[in-house]
C-alpha cells in the first residue's frame, strides 16, 4: 500500500519502520544517560538490550531500499543528492553540538576549540557517526554497482563477523553496518515482496513475530547476541521482523504518529541530543523522587518532540537552514540520461535492482 504525500508517493510501512527505529535509538541514549546520572539501572534497560541486535541494522537496511532509483544517475547529480546533502547537515550539526561541548571542556581557548572541531570531521561527535557514514555507503555502493552482488555481500558479511576494532569509529561502524545497507539495496524487491506477504498472512506473521521476540530475547539474555555470526543473523532477522510488524501496522492504520515521525526521522536524529541532555539534567537536578524508567521515558519524549517543533517553527524562516539545505550548498543538476522505467531484461533488472515503487531515498529523508 502506498500513501500520498503531496505530489509524491510514500511507502507507508517504510515510514512506520523508520518511526520505530528512531524511537528505539533515542530511547537507548536517553535511558543510558539517565541511568548513568542516577547511578542505577531502570526497568527499561532490559528492553534496550533486547532491541540492540536489530535497532541499527534495520535503520541501515531501510536506508538502502530506494537506492536503485538513483544509483545510475550521473555522478554530479548523485553526489549532490547522496553526499553533499548529508555532508551539509553533518558539518552544521557538528558545529551546533560541538561548540558548546568544547567551550565547556576546553574553556575559552580558540585553538583548542578549532582543533576539537577539526578532529570531529574525522572522528564524529556522539550520534553523528550515522550521518557521517551514509554518504560513504552511498559512494561505495555506487562504485560497486557493477560488481557481483554475492561477492560484495560475502565480503561485507565477513567484515561484520570479524568484529573489527580500530581507533576509528567510522572504520568500525562501516565494517559492522555496511552489510545491512548493501543488503537493503541488493534485496529491495524481495524485501517489498516480503512486506506484502506479511500483510496477506497476518496471523502467521503475528505468530512468527512472537517466536522471533522470544528467540531474540533469549539470545540477548544468555550472551549469544554479540557472538560472531550470531549478531549478523539476529541483525537481518530482526530487521525483517521490523519490516513485517510495520507492514501489519500500516495495513491496520494503527499508531498514525509513527509514519509521521518516520518521515522526519533524520530531523530527530540530528537534533535530539541537545534537548535530551537538557531535559535529563533538569529532571535529575530537580530533586524529584522519580522512577528511573519513567524519567527516561520523559527524556525520550522531549528528545523526540523538541526537534519536530524546531523543524516546524523554523520552516520558512531565516533559521530554516537548520533542517533544509540552502540553494548555495547544491551542485548544478545534470540532465537525466537514464530511462525512467527499466525494460524487462535490462542489466539493472538482472542485477536485482529493479523495484516497482516510484520513490527514492532522497524523498524518504526529505526534511
Amino acid at each position: 500500500m502506498q500513501s500520498r504525500s503531496g505530489a509524491q508517493e510514500r511507502v507507508d510501512w517504510v515510514d512506520y519502520a523508520k518511526g520505530w527505529c528512531i524511537i528505539l535509538v533515542v530511547m537507548m541514549h536517553s535511558t543510558l544517560g539517565v541511568e548513568e546520572s542516577l547511578g542505577r539501572e531502570s526497568w527499561l534497560n532490559d528492553f534496550i538490550d533486547w532491541a540492540r541486535p536489530f535497532r541499527m541494522p534495520d535503520f541501515f537496511l531501510v536506508g538502502g531500499l530506494f537506492l536503485s532509483r538513483t544509483i545510475d544517475r550521473p555522478w554530479g547529480d548523485y553526489l549532490d543528492r547522496k553526499v553533499l546533502h548529508f555532508v551539509y547537515f553533518f558539518v552544521l550539526w557538528t558545529l551546533i553540538q560541538g561548540a558548546p561541548k568544547l567551550l565547556f571542556t576546553e574553556g575559552a581557548d580558540p585553538l583548542a576549540i578549532l582543533h576539537g572541531l577539526a578532529f570531529a570531521m574525522v572522528e564524529p561527535f556522539g550520534t553523528l557517526w550515522f550521518i557521517y557514514l551514509l554518504p560513504i555507503f552511498f559512494v561505495v555502493t555506487k562504485a560497486l554497482r557493477r560488481a557481483e552482488v554475492d561477492v560484495v555481500l560475502f565480503l561485507a558479511a565477513m567484515a561484520q563477523i570479524a568484529g573489527i576494532e580500530t581507533p576509528s569509529t567510522v572504520v568500525d561502524e562501516f565494517a559492522s553496518r555496511f552489510v545491512y545497507f548493501y543488503g537493503g539495496y541488493a534485496f529491495a524487491p524481495q524485501i517489498f515482496a516480503f512486506a506484502e506477504r506479511a500483510r496477506a498472512n497476518a496471523r502467521k506473521t503475528i505468530a512468527a513475530l512472537f517466536l522471533w521476540g522470544v528467540v531474540n530475547g533469549l539470545a540477548v539474555r544468555y550472551g549469544l547476541a554479540p557472538l560472531p555470526g550470531v549478531s549478523l543473523v539476529l541483525g537481518f532477522v530482526g530487521a525483517a521482523a521490523v519490516v513485517a510488524f510495520s507492514a501489519l501496522l500500516a495495513q491496520a492504520r494503527i499508531l498514525p504518529v509513527l509514519p509521521a515521525l518516520g518521515a522526519r526521522s533524520i530531523v530527530v536524529y540530528l537534533a535530539f541530543f541537545l534537548p535530551m541532555a537538557m531535559t535529563r539534567v533538569a529532571l535529575v537536578k530537580s530533586g524529584l523522587n522519580m522512577d528511573a524508567g519513567l524519567l527516561a521515558l520523559i527524556v525520550t519524549a522531549s528528545a523526540i518532540s523538541v526537534p519536530l517543533a524546531m523543524r516546524r517553527f523554523t520552516q520558512g524562516t531565516r533559521l530554516g537552514f537548520l533542517f533544509e539545505r540552502p540553494a548555495f550548498f547544491r551542485l548544478p543538476r545534470e540532465p537525466q540520461r537514464q530511462p525512467l522505467y527499466l525494460k524487462s531484461g535490462d542489466e539493472s533488472e538482472r542485477r536485482g535492482d529493479a523495484w516497482p515503487f516510484r520513490r527514492d531515498w532522497e524523498h524518504s529523508t526529505r526534511f
